[in-house]
């Protein structure tokens, strides 16, 4: 159905390639939202991202699949959002701002079936508000993403170690900020789900 659905957009089909970027719409935004910390932010780099995926679509050879590919678009437009952003054109993070629509919700929000668990996971989107553009996109893709450390170097064209160190400097820092080491187990529940591993 997918390959079906690319090769006609390849063709040409805006409609296909419409059906196609809805099935994976909020997983690009969640991805954004998670990286930005901001919607206004997180709503512009989905759309760059759809409009370099339109535009390079013809490029899609099947080798891999749809998603992935769409991912290493969205990885890209991560790197040079965070290059042609200053420091001080930055938007101040907004944590108390919300997806615009329930649909668009970040795919973490699916992991918040009690009050306590939710709040771990505020805590741990603010903490990630904290590191580092770099250290935050590294941790998503590992955490949010499911990419293995292999995958994220390629990725980002850097060495497995500095994946690794990235991954546990981040994970360091979150601990710190949460008190992971001084609260009772079941508190951090949401480390359960490999957060926090």
């Amino acid at each position: 159905m997918e390959a079906d659905l690319i090769r006609r957009a390849q063709a040409g089909d805006a409609e296909a390639f419409c059906t196609l970027a809805q099935s994976h719409e909020r997983r690009v935004y969640a991805l954004a939202f998670h990286h930005c910390r901001g919607r206004q932010d997180a709503e512009d780099l989905s759309q760059e991202v759809w409009l370099k995926a339109y535009a390079s679509l013809r490029t899609f050879r099947f080798e891999s699949s749809f998603y992935t590919w769409l991912r290493s678009i969205t990885i890209n437009s991560f790197l040079n959002y965070r290059r042609k952003t200053s420091p001080w054109e930055r938007t101040t993070d907004r944590l108390d701002e919300q997806p615009a629509s329930a649909d668009a919700q970040p795919a973490a929000a699916e992991l918040e079936p009690t009050l306590q668990t939710r709040l771990v996971v505020e805590k741990v989107m603010q903490a990630l508000s904290e590191v580092t553009p770099q250290q935050r996109l590294v941790f998503l893709l590992k955490h949010l993403e499911g990419m293995t450390y292999d995958e994220i170097a390629e990725e980002l064209g850097c060495s497995q170690g500095t994946v690794k160190k990235s991954v546990s400097r981040t994970i360091q820092k979150l601990r710190e900020k949460l008190g992971a080491d001084d609260e009772p187990e079941d508190y951090i529940s949401f480390a359960a789900t490999g957060f926090l591993r």
